[in-house]
């Protein structure tokens, strides 16, 4: 019998992610509180840029449980978190001489899954 103190946690993190984080939240949110094998059946059929970051970092973090011997059928996922990365900041050449500012997003995609 499995207590409730016995339950352990892996996680998996991408840092430096080329997506904006509001995007990237629009698919973290697909998956939040599933089981891994759905949330993978989720994301397979998102017709979304940000779905690759997540399985990616989803498959580490099974990969992670799995090496410390965790039961992979009661795996799910406990907490997606995107949070902002630092910000690329480029110009773009406009009309009469002037420049307006590029800012290219980053994010950190964190996932933690946990046994049932």
């Amino acid at each position: 019998m499995v207590k409730a103190a016995d339950t352990r946690t892996w996680t998996a993190k991408h840092c430096f992610a080329r997506i904006s984080p509001r995007k990237a939240r629009l698919v973290a949110d697909l998956v939040r509180h599933r089981r891994v094998g759905e949330a993978l059946d989720v994301l397979k059929f998102t017709r979304k840029r940000a779905s690759t970051f997540v399985v990616n970092t989803l498959k580490s973090a099974m990969a992670n449980a799995d090496e410390d011997e965790a039961d992979m059928g009661r795996l799910y996922i406990q907490e997606v978190r995107v949070d902002n990365g630092p910000i690329i900041k480029r110009w773009r050449p406009k009309d009469r001489g002037r420049a307006h500012p590029i800012n290219k997003r980053t994010s950190h995609i964190v996932i933690k899954v946990r046994e049932m």
